[in-house]
């Protein structure tokens, strides 16, 4: 907007509306007035009007004085038992410093954000009950021992436990951080590495909504908190869904984001003001956005402030300069702050030094944060975000009080304990004699406080934090004749998406579980054959469809319905991984197990979205990812950026993933199977599964007789191919099982070699079977020695391999092939776009190249002349001078 155009040509007009406003927020209220200003805004912007962005309100708090709730708490009993808590979670970090283990640990983050959780345990957590869920919370990780502290005052942890805090190599210690893999009756969801939390939490309050639309949960008076850092909010994750979760109206959801102005080096935004932006940010997203700047000390200023000096000093504030102040002393602040403006100087001429230091900021006055939790409670049709500005190390003084270091602080001289235990006013529960031990602090059985505390919680159901392991519901599954139709041969060439395709309709009639089962697709249904999904199923839309779609008219028309059962989630792999995770946990938040299927292109899998898939692992997620138009040469015309060749290397860094790459629709059936049995069944395993599968159709034959085991352990004989000569053995897997299969018919057409050929759907099993065998033989010296799978599966002939992917995939299991000779292809280097022929003979992956292989390995075995390698290779017109694929 030009200069020009910001000049008042008609100041009447402008009193006039200004007057209207005034009124409207008189008689009508401020939810009255805000809602007439959207409709304004919305018209305007219509109009053409320009609009402005990232809108921000004055740097106060949103709810005004007279419109606070009474406070329904003791204030004085829970401003002692969070005392104690605060000091407890600084002695876990100490006493664990004490030990010179270099264990780390973070004391700040909870001191800033002490109040947010305490409000929260006595007024808003739900724990999970009979009935339901409960509230689901996301607790900053950095914060863990606060909430230790706290369950320890609840006599839910022992000081045992809490003198073990990083220690937890013998199973007597706490985590660092919330981990349910290490704690799985206490920590719901893992929150580090920093932006999970945000992301993941946003689509476990749409999961919730989903349950309900569809009839299958009422999930309506379950609430998701999400307690986050200012620095966090940094990170991609933490800000690229919160548009959706407006669009999505998850009123559900609440964030609460302590903006204590640092990250962990410095200030989050030291020339400009993070809760501004954020304030921006949210509400151009369309949340219910409400800031607590300032407590109720400065309520009093404000109201004598009839200059408006304090307030335009607030605004023009930069973070780095509120950083600083809290970081000096009172005398500081009165000359630097207040002290830039007659107005504000004079505003607390009457104050001491001692009483400007002691002004609070808004995220640690437990009613400023009652009241807007409880906003939050009551708003409809979006979600929230509280903006709480706080001190990182509150309470902690010269040791970390406001200063850069604060983060790193785990250490604390004893003039510096001495000040927090002044400061936190536990004088008469900590001498000087004691106060050298570090003791923790209990709630003597009867007092006040014991009674407060447990109380509180009983009202809101119970304790929590607290996990659900298994689920109470018995599944009955399927049987693997469920999926005959796949154990037979087919009529004409599929691909093994399309045999997934067959199989999961199976499980979506099956009376059983399908009503469980939920279909995950990143806007790429079409391409997998799932478009049928649409018509059958139907789109889960919280808002249903409210427009004919444009192929209505056809059989597999685009249908969006509240009670849909697919979750279409555009392009967006990590938001679709989020859910995925919602879904796959549902067991624990819900106790309502669901079955879900994500499937994606392969390489967008692990790759991108791998610290999610780590996360899935420590949540204990059961479910299944599939890893469709996989392998580096079947998709043959998207190239580098499209073609993975290394999503197998990757799942397996992942301990309870299990992961598999079948070549026919047979073994698809038997995996899903024994996966729905292994995570569903009686034992409930606490693994997930990952699939790999092609776009590539070819024929595919009927299961053969007692392959089933052989399937789920990751090998099996497919068939023998007959030869008079010398026999070897050749493995593949995926669709460059075609290729081994027609190597072998030239060895025996052509050579005269005899061949048994092995289907291997898991080398990463079988390696983890032949390493847990290896151990137990290693520390089991004198006991019956155990053989891995696959060694028992092969002789000592020579071993060719080949797959689709890197050949680390296949080397894995070097150590445990009973043959000296064994030879591994696989497509190392970088992806690029040709027919599949092509790329093949380029991997060096073909069929002649499997050929070439074996006749070089029977070569040095003496068993066939080296010039038949050499006429082989001219044969097959094998470049031998080209650059390895690796390198080109």
């Amino acid at each position: 907007m030009s200069e020009v155009n910001k000049i008042d040509v008609d100041a009447l007009e402008t009193q006039e509306w200004l007057q209207a406003l005034e009124s409207v927020v008189r008689e009508e209220g401020v939810e009255r007035a805000q809602f007439l200003l959207e409709q304004v805004l919305e018209q305007a912007r219509l109009d053409g009007v320009d609009m402005p962005t990232g809108t921000t309100t004055n740097y106060v708090n949103t709810i005004p004085v007279d419109q606070e709730p009474a406070y329904p708490g003791d204030v004085n009993i829970e401003r002692r038992i969070r005392s104690i808590i605060r000091w407890n979670a600084i002695m876990i970090v100490l006493r664990a410093s004490k030990k010179d283990l270099d264990l780390g640990g973070h004391m700040a983050s909870y001191q800033s954000s002490a109040a947010f959780y305490e409000v929260c345990f006595n007024h808003f957590f739900k724990a999970p009950n009979d009935v339901d869920g409960g509230d689901l919370v996301y607790y900053q990780g950095h914060i863990s021992p606060g909430i230790y502290a706290r369950a320890f005052v609840e006599g839910r942890l022992t000081a045992e436990q809490l003198d073990n805090f990083r220690q937890e190599v013998d199973g007597k210690g706490l985590p660092s951080y919330p981990h349910p893999k290490l704690m799985p009756e206490f920590w719901q969801f893992p929150t580090v590495s920093m932006g999970l939390g945000p992301i993941a939490s946003i689509y476990q309050a749409r999961f919730l909504k989903y349950l309900d639309g569809r009839g299958l949960k009422d999930t309506k008076n379950q609430r998701v908190y999400a307690f986050l850092g200012d620095g966090e909010m940094d990170e991609p994750e933490s800000r690229g869904a919160i548009s959706f979760a407006a669009r999505e109206k998850l009123d559900n959801l609440c964030y609460l984001i302590n903006c204590n102005l640092q990250r962990l080096d410095g200030p989050v935004m030291g020339n400009g003001k993070i809760i501004q932006e954020l304030e921006g940010l949210f509400k151009g997203a369309g949340w219910n956005v409400i800031k607590v700047v300032w407590g109720s000390g400065w309520d009093i200023l404000l109201a004598k402030d009839t200059s408006g000096k304090l307030l335009q000093l607030m605004n023009e504030t930069i973070d780095g300069d509120y950083q600083t102040y809290k970081a000096k002393d009172g005398a500081y602040v009165r000359e630097h702050f207040f002290g830039r403006y007659p107005e504000t100087a004079a505003l607390v001429a009457d104050m001491t030094d001692e009483e400007i230091f002691a002004l609070k900021r808004g995220g640690h006055e437990p009613s400023k944060l009652y009241a807007a939790f409880k906003k939050a409670e009551e708003t409809k049709d979006r979600p929230t975000v509280i903006l709480a500005k706080t001190v990182k190390g509150y309470g902690m003084g010269e040791a970390a009080e406001g200063k850069n270091i604060a983060h790193q602080v785990k250490k604390m001289d004893m003039t510096h304990v001495e000040h927090l235990r002044s400061r936190l006013g536990l004088q008469d529960l900590v001498s000087d004699e004691e106060i050298k031990d570090l003791p923790y602090l209990t709630l003597e059985e009867g007092s006040e406080e014991y009674k407060y505390l447990h109380a509180r919680r009983e009202a809101l159901q119970g304790y929590t934090p607290k996990r659900i392991p298994k689920f109470s519901e018995s599944l009955t599954l399927p049987e693997v004749d469920a999926f005959k139709p796949l154990l037979e041969e087919q009529k004409r060439d599929i691909s093994t998406t399309m045999g997934f395709v067959r199989a999961l309709n199976v499980l979506l009639k099956d009376k059983g579980i399908g009503k469980n089962i939920v279909p995950i697709i990143a806007d790429e249904a079409r391409t997998f054959g799932m478009e049928g999904l649409f018509r059958q199923i139907g789109i889960y839309n919280p808002h249903g469809q409210n427009y004919t779609p444009q192929d209505r008219d056809i059989v597999s028309y685009y249908k969006e319905a509240t009670s849909g059962q697919v979750l279409q989630e555009g392009i967006n792999e990590l938001g679709a991984m989020s859910s995925w995770v919602a879904a796959a946990t549902s067991y624990s938040t819900n106790d309502l197990p669901m079955i879900p299927f994500y499937i994606y292109y392969s390489m967008f899998g692990f790759q991108r979205v791998g610290d999610m898939a780590w996360m899935a692992g420590d949540q204990q997620a059961r479910g299944f990812l599939l890893g469709a138009t996989a392998g580096r040469t079947t998709l043959n015309g998207e190239g580098l950026q499209h073609e993975d060749g290394h999503s197998h290397i990757l799942a397996n860094t992942v301990p309870n993933c299990i992961s598999y790459d079948p070549t026919f629709a047979y073994e698809v059936a038997v995996i899903m199977q024994d996966g729905i049995r292994r995570m569903y069944g009686e034992d409930q395993e606490n693994v997930f599964y990952y699939l790999t599968l092609m776009n590539e159709n070819y024929h595919q034959p009927a299961m053969p007789e007692g392959a089933e085991e052989g399937i789920r352990k990751g090998i099996y004989k497919l068939e023998t191919v007959a030869g008079d000569k010398s026999k070897v053995q050749l493995l593949g897997s995926g669709t460059i099982m075609i290729e081994v299969r027609k190597a072998a018919q030239i060895l025996s057409e052509e050579y005269g070699i005899g061949s048994d050929v092995f289907s291997v759907t898991s080398f990463n099993e079988l390696t983890r079977d032949g390493q847990d065998a290896e151990r137990f033989n290693m520390l089991n010296p004198e006991a019956e020695q155990k053989t891995a799978y696959i060694t028992n599966a092969l002789t000592d002939a020579v071993t060719v391999a080949a797959t689709d992917y890197m050949k680390n995939y296949a080397e894995q299991v070097r150590s445990f092939v009973p043959s000296s000779n064994y030879k591994v292809l696989g497509t190392d280097g970088y992806g690029r776009s040709d027919s599949r022929e092509n790329l093949r003979r380029h991997f060096e992956v073909n069929a002649g190249y499997v050929v070439v292989a074996t006749l070089s390995e029977l070569a040095k075995r003496g068993e066939v002349e080296k010039s038949v390698v050499v006429e082989a290779i001219k044969k097959f017109d094998i470049d031998t001078n080209k650059v390895n694929p690796l390198y080109a």
